[in-house]
């Protein structure tokens, strides 16, 4: 689907840039736009001692895997968005725990919107350790350690 907001010579390394440095939570993350497109993207959260929850496993918070869930689902809407003022913001987030998260690698999250309307979006997300599965490999066999599905409010203020 054609998007006249994210389509524009620019927006997509301006969407970037703002993602990565001007939300300071991200920031805090050391989230990284690794692929993004119109309704589909990659983020990565960079190994960092912090992201431990568990230090018996070790391994990551169960918190550092939603809110990347939820960030991810969150961008991947708001690159569909139509206007420049128009905004998405979180109405419900599903996380299932698959598995847990090892330490000393990063984390990697694919996002995909699966439907788009005027006031509500919904997204699926999955988190992986170290890089995402060629995606020729079977679903049993990508073993994601969160999935997620989430909904988002559309606000369109253009």
């Amino acid at each position: 689907m054609a998007n006249p907001n994210f389509d524009r010579p620019g927006a997509r390394e301006q969407i970037i840039a703002w993602f990565e440095d001007g939300i300071p939570f991200n920031r805090f993350l050391g989230l990284k736009v690794d692929a993004l497109e119109s309704g589909y993207g990659v983020l990565r959260a960079p190994w960092r001692e912090h992201l431990v929850g568990d230090t018996l496993r070790p391994a990551v918070h169960g918190g550092v895997l939603s809110a990347l869930l939820d960030t991810a689902g969150g961008l991947v809407c708001f690159t569909m968005l139509e206007g420049p003022k128009d905004v998405v913001s979180t109405v419900d987030l599903r996380v299932d725990y698959l598995r847990p998260g090892p330490t000393g690698a990063d984390i990697v999250c694919e996002a995909r919107v699966i439907r788009m309307g005027n006031r509500v979006a919904v997204a699926r997300m999955e988190i992986y350790s170290g890089a995402l599965p060629p995606p020729a490999l079977p679903i049993l066999e990508r073993k994601p350690l969160a999935t997620g599905q989430a909904v988002y409010n559309v606000v369109c203020r253009s």
